[in-house]
């Protein structure tokens, strides 16, 4: 069998089964098949193929067509212009995350953009947060948590492959909480039990933090529902519950005029802003949209004269 007639069997399976997407889908998983790029795809369409590859490419168009996402068959995904390793342990990347990274060069601005900040990645899952913010702040020192010791292994590999290992520091953790990182010391600004000193304050917290309701479960697309990890999707009975406890930390965590960015779930802008305005530390809040004009990001200032430091 030629690449081009396998290619359009592979689509026409898809789109019996209705998988979104299905010439997208068949195409990158006959380039995984192969080994090859989408140009030798295309230039090469009467390339004979054997039967123990149409075997094998059939077996991944099987998987799809159950549900299985594309991004886990093939073990990637793209983010900010990089290529990362994705597994059923973590959440399959988004482009309307990349929003996250926008709003943090843009508030941070370009003079600052080579200073050593310190940041916390919220639920890092693949890493792609951390590994794009260690990319775009090159002397910045990133502390990347997740409650998921998988998780945390596939953001490590991340960060290995884009050569930014050596300033993430990944740590097991309940949001900003950490209570088993053994590298962390008592003044960590990850251990909210204790004071913490100028120092160790943040200059930047980020998060895309589960924000779905338990009740949406059923709304929800197959593929995201049946495969992708429940503890990453879902905050609880209202989907807000991760919101205010991170907002909460982050008071103590960040330094004067430090900045929290938090990804939005839908609906969720205004709940999450009143939220924000409670608190009587928090200023120049803003809501940034999405390409769809959904609001996506929201980004907070912490009062200059929050968390000052007393001298002694």
């Amino acid at each position: 069998m030629q690449t081009r007639d396998l290619l359009k069997q592979g689509i026409t399976r898809l789109e019996f089964a209705s998988v979104p997407s299905a010439a997208l889908a068949a195409e990158l998983l006959l380039i995984h098949s192969l080994g090859r790029d989408r140009t030798w795809l295309y230039t090469h369409p009467e390339h004979p193929l054997d039967s123990a590859m149409v075997e094998k490419y059939f077996a991944f168009i099987a998987r799809r067509a159950v549900g299985e996402p594309t991004q886990y068959i093939i073990g990637k995904q793209e983010f900010w212009g990089l290529e990362f390793e994705v597994t059923p342990a973590v959440l399959i990347p988004r482009p309307e995350t990349e929003h996250i990274i926008e709003v943090a060069i843009d508030r941070i601005g370009t003079a600052r953009r080579t200073e050593e900040l310190r940041i916390a990645d919220v639920g890092t899952g693949s890493g792609c947060i951390a590994v794009a913010l260690a990319k775009e702040f090159p002397k910045a020192q990133i502390t990347a948590t997740d409650i998921s010791p998988a998780a945390l292994e596939v953001a490590k590999r991340n960060a290995i492959r884009h050569n930014v290992a050596d300033r993430i520091e990944f740590a097991e953790a309940d949001l900003l909480q950490s209570a088993v990182h053994q590298s962390q010391t008592s003044h960590s600004p990850l251990d909210t039990s204790h004071s913490v000193s100028s120092q160790s304050l943040l200059h930047l917290i980020v998060s895309n933090p589960p924000y779905i309701a338990d009740s949406e479960a059923p709304t929800l697309q197959r593929e995201v529902r049946e495969h992708e990890p429940r503890i990453a999707l879902f905050a609880g009975p209202t989907g807000l519950e991760i919101y205010a406890r991170l907002i909460e930390q982050a008071e103590s965590q960040l330094a004067p005029k430090g900045l929290l960015i938090l990804e939005l779930g839908f609906g969720a802008a205004e709940r999450v802003r009143q939220m924000i305005e409670a608190c009587r530390p928090w200023r120049d809040i803003a809501i940034t949209n999405d390409l769809a004009g959904i609001p996506r990001v929201l980004a907070a200032s912490l009062d200059q004269e929050k968390n000052k430091i007393p001298s002694s």
